[in-house]
C-alpha cells in the first residue's frame, strides 16, 4: 500500500493498518518534508520516500492525503507507476474524475474523514465510482474501520454536505465548549470546570442519544420541563435564532465546499 502524503489523517490510517496487523515493511509513504519522514519512520516503522519512484509499482491501493493545493504536483510523478492501483482519496475537494484522469485508474473512492479518526472515533463518508468492485468496498471499509465509523453516499456531490456535518462537524462540538466554558467562569466556576462539565455532558449525551430510539427532539423535551432551567435556556436560544444561524452555518460550509471542489477539483 502507497500514501501520497504523510500528515495527520495518513498517520491515522498507517496506524490503524498496523493494529490490525499488516506488516510496516509492506507501506510506503511518499513525503516531501525531512522532518515528517522521519516521524513516520520512527513512530510507524514503514518507508518513507521523498519523492515517487517505481516503488509504487505494484501497489494495490494508493492512498491520497495531500493538500488539495498540492495535488496536481504530487499526481504527476506518481503516475506512470499507479494505474493498476484502487485510488483513495482523504482530500476535501478533489473529485473522482480529477483523481481518475490523474492516476489513469477509474476505480477511485473519496472519503471525508474528520479529525476524531486521530483517537478511533470518526465517521468517514465514501463515495465510490462504477469501476470499483464490492470487494474493493470491503477493502477500503477496512482501510477506514480502526478510525470510526463509515457512510457510503450514492452521490458524489452528498460528499460535500458529509463534509459541512461531519467533516467540519468537530469545530462545531468545540465551538459550543468555548461558550460553555466561558459562561462557567462569568458563574464562578473555573475554565477547568467548566471544561470538564462541558465535555463530559456532550460526550454523556451524546451517548444517550446514539443509545436510544427516541429522535433527539423527543429526548430534548424530556429535560425541558415548562417554567425549568432547560426551558430558560432552550428559550433563550430560541429567541436569539441559533437553530436557524446554525442550519445556515451548515449550508455555509456545504457551499463552500463546492466551491473548493471548483477551485481544486475539476478535471
Amino acid at each position: 500500500m502507497v500514501f501520497i502524503g504523510g500528515g495527520n489523517m495518513a498517520g491515522a490510517l498507517i496506524g490503524g493498518l498496523l493494529r490490525a496487523g499488516r506488516p510496516p515493511s509492506s507501506i510506503l509513504v511518499v513525503e516531501p518534508v525531512p522532518a515528517q519522514r522521519e516521524r513516520l519512520a520512527q513512530q510507524f516503522g514503514v518507508t518513507p520516500l521523498a519523492a515517487a519512484d517505481e516503488r509504487l509499482a505494484g501497489a494495490a491501493t494508493v492512498v491520497w492525503a495531500v493538500k488539495p493545493q498540492s495535488f496536481g504536483a504530487a499526481a504527476a510523478p506518481c503516475a506512470p507507476h499507479i494505474a493498476g492501483a484502487l485510488q483513495v482519496s482523504v482530500m476535501a475537494g478533489i473529485r473522482s474524475d480529477a483523481l481518475a484522469a490523474a492516476s489513469g485508474s477509474q476505480r477511485v473512492v473519496r472519503a471525508m474523514p474528520n479529525t476524531p479518526a486521530l483517537i478511533g472515533r470518526g465517521i468517514a463518508g465514501l463515495f465510490a465510482r462504477d469501476a470499483v468492485s464490492t470487494a474493493e468496498r470491503a477493502e477500503t471499509e477496512a482501510l477506514f474501520a480502526p478510525t470510526g465509523a463509515v457512510l457510503w453516499v450514492a452521490q458524489e456531490s452528498d460528499l460535500d454536505a458529509v463534509t459541512a456535518l461531519s467533516g467540519s462537524g468537530p469545530a462545531y462540538v468545540f465551538y459550543f465548549v468555548e461558550a460553555m466554558m466561558q459562561a462557567a467562569t462569568e458563574m464562578g466556576l473555573t475554565a477547568a470546570q467548566g471544561r470538564q462539565l462541558a465535555l463530559a455532558t456532550f460526550d454523556g449525551a451524546t451517548a444517550l442519544a446514539a443509545a436510544s430510539s427516541e429522535p433527539p427532539e423527543t429526548l430534548r423535551a424530556q429535560v425541558t420541563s415548562k417554567g425549568g432551567t432547560t426551558f430558560a435556556a432552550i428559550s433563550a436560544l430560541e429567541d436569539s435564532g441559533v437553530k436557524a444561524a446554525f442550519v445556515r452555518a451548515l449550508h455555509a460550509a456545504c457551499t463552500r465546499a463546492r466551491e473548493l471542489g471548483d477551485e481544486f477539483g475539476s478535471v
